[in-house]
């Protein structure tokens, strides 16, 4: 009887992702397919593939991890994947979600700046010239290009300021906007980096200040 409600009360602590959520699965071999949430239950997910993909072997539903983003961070979770619909491939119901990594997200100032940057794709997309909408010290709001797909890893290079290195790394498209703008969030950045880029915000701040103090004088 104890080990049944332990059971349930750890069942009960996963987070899962909402309803109309966008996830991302991905395979032992490094693939990672686009999925959004069609039931969020209590002890089940059911996720529809939203690109188009061989159907999944048995061997690669046993292996799948489900992965998504909340406040808490970056959450991958692990359970019993299964076709929901013989008729539907894409449709795959997970039961017994557990979580396997939580990623805790720092919580980074963000400032509306427009900066050049290129983006690299990892597959076929090749190398896109673009610019910031907004930047923080764990992101980028991405104006374009809208060939970018959700959970797709990208190489990029931003300008901060002329005459300076630019900053550089790989990150992940986490989110698509209703104007279609792509969100990034970083995935490898050195320390060094991700300092300059925080400072650069800082000093935005500091002159929006300034820029009011003598708008109202």
């Amino acid at each position: 009887m104890r080990l049944g409600k332990a059971k349930q009360k750890q069942s009960a602590s996963v987070e899962l992702p909402a309803r109309s959520e966008n996830v991302i699965l991905r395979t032992k071999t490094g693939g990672q397919i686009p999925a959004r949430v069609v039931e969020s239950g209590e002890h089940s997910l059911l996720v529809a593939i939203t690109v188009p993909t061989k159907p999944l072997t048995a061997e690669q539903l046993d292996d799948l991890v489900l992965e998504f983003h909340s406040p808490r961070g970056r959450i991958r979770l692990h359970g019993i994947f299964a076709v929901d619909d013989p008729s539907d491939p894409d449709l795959l119901r997970m039961k017994e979600p557990r979580s396997v990594e939580v990623q805790q997200q720092r919580n980074y100032v963000r400032i509306q700046a427009a900066r050049p940057v290129l983006v690299y794709g990892t597959g076929s997309t090749g190398q896109y010239e673009s610019f910031t909408v907004d930047v923080s010290g764990g992101g980028l709001l991405l104006a374009g290009p809208d060939t970018l797909e959700l959970g797709e890893e990208v190489m990029f290079r931003v300008s901060i300021k002329q005459g300076q290195i630019p900053i550089s790394g790989t990150g992940r498209i986490v989110r698509v906007d209703g104007q279609g703008r792509r969100a990034m969030a970083f995935e490898k950045i050195s320390d060094l980096d991700r300092r300059r880029l925080v400072r650069f915000i800082f000093e935005l701040q500091r002159n929006e200040r300034r820029h009011g103090v003598r708008g109202e004088d």
